[in-house]
């Protein structure tokens, strides 16, 4: 089997600010043409983290290597090979897009043509407004443009930070389509920092967890997501109790909870049509079914079981 070109290698990093420990001996890798997932709660060192990836800070301790290249030492051909939008997109309002993106580019010291611009802005779905000015853009237009910019050196690396933040649903659902066609049909490797867990599920091929600063799971999401976890939302109307009846039946043992008009289980997906005709049988007047393999369910439960490792309540 062929082995995946590392584009990003971060080892044993960690960022103290006096005697807060914000990134705590972390160390994980970035395959080149992974869509990475990089989530945690806030608070727990994303931000910092995409910050030294970025040589905006320096690490107190660790490695970081962009295509094989430390950036300690070789900061500005780091650079070179990525592309960023961390938070909002610093934007000069008062310009048009076309205007943005090539003073940027004078900026980076790039030498960019027009054609180029055209490019990223037909990606990023721009074309027909580039001359309108910024501050008439929508903030799902802004954060489009923000990529724009981001990507007219066409970088090998994208890093991402939140890039949803303050969108409305089209607006997710565009930057959702948008981060998928830059992955599969531009070859990007990208970085995606966010705190919405359902987006990064639908996007993305590898994931990385950290809470507190340090690494809780590393790997690929088909992967991380067992079959043996999904959660079966069962809608019911009966006047009997249910749950009692459930939990004295061979499918106590998967249930997680129970109301009078609600059950949830946890089982292997293969078991859903067994538990679907055993309810049947038993009398349970079904009006919904639904099954979620939920990654927010996995980040949760991984969490709060550290958190109470920890004593943490």
């Amino acid at each position: 089997m062929e082995q995946s070109e590392q584009i990003v290698s971060v080892e044993g990093l960690s960022k103290s600010f006096g005697n807060f420990v914000a990134v705590d001996d972390l160390s994980f890798t970035i395959n080149k043409g992974d869509v990475y997932g990089f989530l945690g709660q806030n608070g727990a060192g994303k931000s910092t983290t995409i910050r030294m990836l970025l040589g905006l800070i320096h690490p107190t301790k660790g490695e970081i290597k962009i295509a094989g290249l430390d950036i300690k030492n070789n900061k500005t051909a780091v650079l070179k090979k990525i592309g960023a939008v961390v938070e909002r997109p610093d934007l000069y309002t008062y310009l048009s897009a076309w205007d943005n993106i090539s003073m940027f580019a004078k900026l980076s010291g790039g030498n960019i043509s027009k054609d180029r611009i055209k490019e990223v802005l037909e990606i990023v779905g721009l074309t027909g407004r580039e001359h309108s000015k910024v501050k008439a853009y929508s903030q799902g237009m802004k954060q489009r443009l923000g990529i724009a910019i981001a990507l007219v050196h066409d970088p090998d690396l994208l890093i991402l930070d939140e890039p949803t933040n303050g969108l409305d649903p089209q607006g997710i659902a565009e930057m959702r389509a948008l981060i998928l066609r830059l992955g599969r049909e531009e070859g990007k490797t990208i970085i995606i920092s966010s705190h919405l867990l359902h987006e990064i599920e639908l996007i993305a091929n590898r994931m990385l967890i950290i809470h507190k600063g340090k690494k809780v799971v590393e790997g690929e999401v088909k992967e991380l997501l067992n079959p043996d976890d999904m959660l079966v939302d069962v809608s019911y109307s009966n006047d009997k109790d249910v749950v009692q009846l459930i939990k004295n039946s061979e499918w106590g043992t998967f249930l997680e909870s129970g109301t009078k008009t609600t059950l949830r289980f946890k089982m292997h997906l293969d078991k859903v049509p067994a538990l679907t005709k055993g309810l049947v049988t038993a009398g349970v007047n079904i009006s919904e079914i639904k099954s979620t393999h939920s990654l927010e369910a996995y980040f949760l439960s991984l969490t709060n079981q550290l958190d109470a490792k920890a004593g943490v309540i």
